[in-house]
């Protein structure tokens, strides 16, 4: 027996072989048709799953985005919080006499009448007043 030999091979011309034939031949294409309408459907589903993973990755960095301004966003909020409270504090103080007198006296030398200033080494200000009133002399 001689193998893939086709010359010894003959197709049978009844009609029931040509009936299996052809029944056989629409079995293929059958299943041809069914493996592309699969092949279709898994494409589809594929493209719609892939757009929806891009999405949604998307919508988690821009999430991740929104939690770091939030995050800055707040420490900012404290900061200036503690800003008004002492800018708040400072006006209050600053609504009393007493103090703003006492804040004259020792930031800029002010005086009340019949009292003697001795600016000491250490004291900024009073370097600063005797170097202004010199340049103006």
């Amino acid at each position: 027996m001689t193998k893939g030999n086709k010359d010894n091979l003959k197709i049978l011309d009844t009609d029931y072989a040509k009936e299996q034939y052809a029944k056989y031949a629409k079995q293929q294409r059958q299943i041809i048709f069914r493996r592309r309408r699969l092949l279709a459907v898994f494409v589809v589903a594929f493209v719609v799953f892939l757009s929806v993973g891009v999405s949604l990755f998307n919508d988690y960095l821009r999430l991740n985005k929104l939690e770091e301004v939030k995050q800055e966003t707040l420490t900012q909020q404290k900061e200036v919080a503690m800003k008004v409270d002492g800018l708040t504090r400072d006006v209050g103080l600053l609504n009393d006499k007493e103090y703003v007198a006492k804040v004259a006296r020792s930031r800029f030398l002010y005086s009340k009448d019949g009292e003697l200033i001795f600016p000491l080494p250490g004291n900024n200000v009073a370097e600063e007043q005797t170097e202004t009133t010199q340049e103006t002399e």
